[in-house]
């Protein structure tokens, strides 16, 4: 069996789940789910890739979202197993308030990982000056990582 820890910052979307399933054909893959929501830290980077997406409308309404906390990344993270688990794979996974690329090590340690797959929107500022998860986290682990765009949908 094939095993991915698989980071994500929102739920996953069929065609996200379509995409990291069907990445090692018809070979079974186990996956673990480390899930940080971008959070008030990140609104200046979130908005300049607005931006640079041509999103603007989301630069505009970005404060008019109310955030409720926990519950909707424990809710995000529920729905992504569900999916992952209807979809024929192994899913387990955890929310991450600190230090992701820290505990992305320990986990790819502790569950003896074949990947890394960091599944995330588009961080154009991040990725421009190598700080995004993909980037960092192939100094950390000693795995292959792959760096793939999340489904808009």
């Amino acid at each position: 069996m094939f095993k991915t820890v698989l980071m994500i910052e929102k739920a996953l979307s069929d065609a996200d789940v379509e995409l990291v399933t069907t990445l090692h054909s018809d070979e079974k893959v186990s996956f673990v789910v480390l899930m940080q929501p971008r959070g008030k830290q990140d609104e200046l980077l979130r908005a300049l890739d607005d931006v640079a997406l041509g999103h603007l409308d989301k630069v505009v309404h970005e404060h008019d979202e109310s955030e409720s906390g926990p519950t909707v990344g424990d809710e995000s993270l529920a729905h992504s197993l569900r999916h992952l688990r209807a979809a024929g794979a192994e899913a387990v996974g955890e929310l991450v308030e600190d230090k992701p690329l820290d505990r992305l090590r320990s986990v790819v340690e502790e569950h003896r990982a074949d990947e890394v797959v960091v599944l995330t929107s588009p961080h154009f500022v991040e990725e421009f000056f190598h700080r995004d998860w993909a980037s960092q986290a192939r100094h950390k682990v000693g795995v292959p990582v792959l760096r793939l765009f999340a489904s808009d949908s």
